[in-house]
């Protein structure tokens, strides 16, 4: 038997540990003492130091099967009495270049099935968890399958496990400052290396809600800590690393059907008010309404679903209390961190989440005006609001996920206001945005707090630029493309966007306003020296505006002829070329910067890098059969052959097939460039 004493915690070790020491000579018993076999240790998964565990819990490690030996006795018979429903953790794919594979949901076409939802971990969020980035998996995931180093032919990415990809499971944040959050992953999906997920060799949902519902128990939870030695970490506020083989290691109890029934319906619930959260957060796939109106119309009740929250946690808590034999808490030094609001995943260095407090707690006014932007762009559908269109069922959790949010408007309805995928701030214009803002929440009968005129211009692109970045991708889809001193502004929708969009700009909105100025100015002009001071001014505004006016009309028939965005390149790069008619400082720089990566070739994948420089991007297509594969030339630049296997430097008499590249003259491939080029244009 070894003593241990405990004195992490405190500041002055020295003296606490002859305290200790004094007290328990007296024999008075110590939480701060634990005499511990160190051989108990060493038997539990990865030996970890963890001697302040009580023997309840360090024996279920002995009790029970692990989590993928559970086979014969673990979740069993939970809905039909077959063997072929054991859980199965996995890690998923790493892409290694988020930035080209990986999109937010919005950001691609609407229905474009090459991005599949991508469960990449996220915010602690037990049960649900929005699924908010689509992947690129377009010919099962070629491009990534593809993705090397050009100057060692290493496979950069890590497709792993793809297999699972589609089916439903469980998910959850490998890296994260707050506890451990099982969640529903949806059927459709794929998961990443960061979001490692859960399956079921027969997709069972009922299985798969039981098992959510016990992963989800402290119980479980400690056995996890248990295999980190988490308590000690968490004293230097390091982040827990939620490993496969972690989940794998850790011990699941026998489930009675009854119990695993009982589990399965509570995880149902739990997910339900989970997912109703998010029906009040612009950027989720369940959003139907902003906060106010889910309130006023009785769909949202926050209070009513934290106390049912609350109890149905309990009764979980109360089953995995039974089905482990020990309560939550019976270490002293368990900590109960990670349910508080606000506990982000730290994710890793490329998965940073740091944004997403402001969806869920945002300013409820904030959150209404965007909302109402929204249907007059005709994105959001105000017939919801007003009953007019029903509220549409809630799915069942492992359905896949919708193409749109059931909050946005159906294919093929009449919006709100009709337009050519631009708004402007223009007093008295049939399409001002200001105006129209105010119309939609009269129409709904909402109250306007603000000048809305001076929150669009002021306040309105920050709060929707943060809104719309998550997981380090920021991609606003409301565009303020403005005149140098901001008092003429553009509003570009994203989703709308053509080749055309910037020459409608000129042609039906520009021109018309640099007419109307001028004419203002020719008629204060002709006025002479009997201008009064009032109109003296209003020539000085005039004449500037006019000016402003041209200056930006140049720029945009300046960028207009080889402006041709695909929505795949993603906001950031589609925006590029705009990047000086932004006046938001922040978001002009990201922008600034993204077009000087795409003129230096760092961005070559992008369609908008073929438009603008298709000669570079081509020739790069013959060494990176990724990058032929992004741009539909594969067959111009590759091969398929048959090459020997060989084991060592010798041949085993076998072939197999390769892509390599086609064996060309510098002539011959100046020549196919120039072609294919010519072509693309």
């Amino acid at each position: 038997m070894t003593w241990f004493l405990r004195v992490l915690e405190d500041k002055d070790k020295e003296n606490s540990i002859r305290e200790i020491i004094q007290v328990y000579r007296t024999g008075v018993d110590s939480k701060k003492v634990f005499q511990v076999r160190p051989d108990l240790l060493a038997e539990l998964p990865g030996a970890p130091f963890a001697y302040w565990i009580p023997p309840a819990i360090r024996s279920a490690f002995e009790r029970f099967p692990l989590f993928e030996e559970a086979r014969p006795t673990g979740l069993e018979k939970i809905c039909k009495p077959v063997e072929e429903i054991w859980p199965e953790a996995r890690i998923g794919l790493q892409t290694s270049d988020d930035f080209r594979f990986v999109r937010g949901w919005w950001e691609p076409l609407n229905g474009d099935k090459k991005w599949l939802p991508f469960a990449k971990g996220g915010p602690y969020s037990p049960f649900y968890g929005d699924i908010h980035l689509v992947l690129n998996w377009a010919l099962g995931g070629a491009e990534i399958k593809n993705f090397i180093d050009i100057s060692s032919g290493k496979l950069m990415s890590r497709p792993q496990n793809t297999n699972y990809f589609f089916r439903p499971g469980l998910t959850w944040s490998l890296r994260t400052k707050s506890r451990l959050s099982v969640r529903v992953l949806p059927s459709g999906c794929a998961f990443s290396n960061k979001g490692p997920s859960v399956f079921c060799e027969n997709n069972d949902p009922e299985q798969l809600l039981a098992l959510l519902g016990l992963c989800n128990t402290a119980q479980f939870y400690e056995l996890v800590e248990v295999q980190l030695a988490a308590a000690d970490a968490q004293l230097g506020g390091a982040a827990h690393s939620f490993e496969v083989g972690v989940i794998q290691r850790t011990p699941l109890p026998p489930v009675p059907q009854d119990d695993a029934k009982e589990l399965a319906q509570l995880s149902h619930r739990a997910w339900s008010i989970a997912r109703r959260t998010f029906s009040a957060v612009e950027t989720s796939r369940e959003f139907l309404l902003p906060t106010f109106l889910l309130a006023k119309l009785g769909l949202m009740n926050v209070k009513q679903d934290r106390e049912e929250e609350a109890s149905i946690r309990q009764q979980i808590e109360c089953i995995g209390t039974r089905l482990y034999g020990f309560m939550s808490g019976e270490s002293e030094y368990h900590s109960d961190r990670g349910a508080s609001d606000g506990e982000l995943s730290e994710g890793d260095e490329d998965d940073g989440d740091n944004h997403i407090e402001s969806d869920v707690e945002t300013d409820p006014c904030d959150g209404m005006q965007s909302w109402a932007v929204g249907v007059a762009f005709g994105r959001f559908d105000w017939r919801l609001a007003t009953r007019e269109r029903e509220v549409p069922a809630q799915p069942n959790p492992f359905d896949p996920l919708p193409i749109k949010s059931p909050g946005m408007l159906p294919d093929s309805t009449e919006p709100f206001h009709a337009h050519a995928g631009i708004l402007v701030d223009d007093e008295g214009h049939p399409h001002d945005l200001a105006y129209l803002l105010e119309e939609v929440l009269q129409r709904v009968d909402a109250p306007v707090h603000v000048d809305t005129r001076r929150w669009l211009q002021r306040e309105f692109f920050p709060f929707h630029l943060q809104r719309y970045s998550k997981s380090r991708r920021k991609a606003p889809i409301y565009w303020p493309l403005s005149t140098l001193s901001g008092s003429y502004t553009l509003w570009l929708y994203y989703p709308d966007l053509t080749s055309q969009t910037l020459f409608t700009a000129v042609n039906d909105f520009i021109e018309p306003k640099l007419q109307q100025v001028r004419g203002d100015l020719d008629s204060l002009r002709g006025k002479g020296n009997a201008r009064s001071k009032q109109e003296e001014k209003r020539l000085e505004v005039a004449s500037d505006l006019s000016q402003e006016l041209a200056d930006l009309r140049d720029a945009l028939l300046a960028i207009a002829p080889k402006y041709s965005p695909n929505h795949d390149d993603g906001v950031q790069i589609t925006a590029a070329p705009l990047w000086q008619l932004f006046r938001h400082k922040p978001w002009q720089k990201v922008l600034n910067d993204t077009w000087e990566k795409l003129e230096q070739g760092d961005y070559d994948w992008a369609h908008l890098a073929m438009n603008y420089w298709p000669e570079r991007v081509l020739r790069k297509c013959h060494q990176d059969r990724s990058l032929a594969i992004a741009r539909d030339v594969e067959v111009h630049f590759w091969d398929e052959v048959e090459v020997p296997v060989k084991r060592g430097r010798k041949p085993t008499g076998e072939t197999k097939f390769e892509w390599r590249p086609k064996d060309f003259s510098e002539a011959e491939l100046i020549a196919l460039v120039k072609q294919l080029a010519a072509r693309a244009e």
